[in-house]
Formats: C-alpha cells, structure tokens, sequence
C-alpha cells in the first residue's frame, strides 16, 4: 500500500516538475520557438542567459531521466506482471528507454550548446569561427536533438504511454485510460515535426500538436497518480 502510494505522488509531482522548467525555458529563451530561428540567434541568445539558463535545461534533462524509474514502478506491479506480463514488461521497457532518449537530447544544452556560444559569443572570434559555431550547433540539434531527443525519444514515449494505458483499460479505468490514448496519438503525431524539417517543410504544425500531447501526458500522469491514490483499480 505504501509503494501504491509513492508510486502515485512520485507520477503527480513528475507531471508538475517536468513542466516547471519547460515554462521557464519559454519565457527566458523563447523554447520551443527559438529552435527554429537563426542559429547565431540562438547561440548569442544562449549565451546572455548564462548560468541559471545551463541549469534550467540540466534540471529539464533531469526530469526527463526521471521519466525512467516513473515508468519502471508504475509498469511491473505484481499484478501486472502476473495477470499481463508482456504489456507490464514491454511499458517498462519503453518507459525506461523513453527517459534515457529524451534526456540525452537534451543534455546537448548543458555540456555542447554552451561552448558553442560561448565561441559564438567572443567579441575576438572571426566570422569563419562564428559560422563553425553556427554549423556545429545546426546538426547537433538535428542528431542529437530532433533524431535522439525528439524523434526517437517522444515515438517511445507515446509508445510507453499506450502499452500502459492498455493495461489501464484492462482493469476498468477507461477515462484514464482514452486520456493516455490521445496523448500518444497526439506525441507520435507530432514526430513528424522533424521530419518535415528534414525534407525542407514548416514543421510549425507539429510542434503544436507535440506540446498539446505533452499536455495530454501531463495530465494522464496526474489522472494516474489520483487514480492509484484512490484505490480504482488494484495495480500500483
């Protein structure tokens, strides 16, 4: 019963904590947005923010590493496992894998991004040294961040979120359950984002659509959290 219940606050205070920094980041470096402007836009704006920006995306990685025990716990219940051990394996698995993506891409901004801009930002570097920066920081975020991050890291999650919400489903919590089916519809959906890019198109659509599916993740976890707080359904 107490593992029920951490299981339960640790799932609410995940889907706080991860939009905590992800508003911070909107207002003091225009994220998402930003990631589709000038690279030595990005950079020098990068640069201004100093230390607290650093942080703030080391502690958005964080919650994102997070994301893998979360989704560990919730998973391989003792129920689950025994009444559906492939979904209960296979959420866990995805979870797990999930969290260790979308924190990778991620931490491009804590340990890459600030020596670029920092290079990009030296009153002493040469145009030929400010357009290195620009070039390196343009792929870094295609690979590491749109390919890793974003691509392969938000295509687990919603496949995560599925697996899960189908064990949901099978033990009566339908609301709950819908709730994680439009989320992962709306995440998987808004993957295409990068690939619009890749092939020379606005991905501005997409975007839209990942941060709705967010949202909705946002508050599956808060409806999951409730849900094993209140007893309405056996797993933890």
């Amino acid at each position: 019963m107490t593992d029920r219940r951490v299981t339960a606050v640790c799932a609410i205070a995940l889907a706080i904590a991860f939009n905590v920094p992800f508003t911070i980041l909107g207002t003091t470096y225009d994220y998402p947005d930003i990631l589709r402007r000038p690279a030595g836009e990005a950079l020098d704006l990068f640069a201004a923010g100093g230390a607290s920006l650093i942080l703030t995306w080391h502690a958005f990685a964080l919650t994102a590493l997070a994301f893998a025990p979360m989704a560990i716990a919730l998973s391989l219940t003792r129920e689950r496992v025994a009444t559906r051990p492939m979904l209960a394996v296979g959420a866990a698995i995805l979870g797990a894998l999930a969290g260790f993506a979308q924190a990778i891409g991620l931490w491009r901004w804590v340990f890459v991004v600030p020596g670029l801009a920092r290079a990009h930002a030296d009153a002493a570097a040469t145009a030929d040294a400010k357009l290195a920066a620009e070039r390196a920081f343009d792929v870094l975020n295609q690979y590491g961040g749109v390919a890793i991050g974003e691509h392969l890291g938000q295509l687990l999650t919603a496949a995560f979120i599925v697996t899960l919400a189908l064990l949901q489903r099978g033990e009566g919590n339908r609301k709950t359950a819908w709730t994680g089916f439009a989320a992962g519809a709306a995440i998987t959906v808004g993957t295409g984002e990068g690939l619009a890019i890749a092939l020379g198109r606005s991905g501005e659509t997409f975007g839209l659509i990942t941060i709705a599916g967010f949202a909705g993740l946002t508050v599956w976890l808060i409806a999951t959290g409730v849900g094993l707080l209140r007893r309405q359904y056996p797993s933890a």
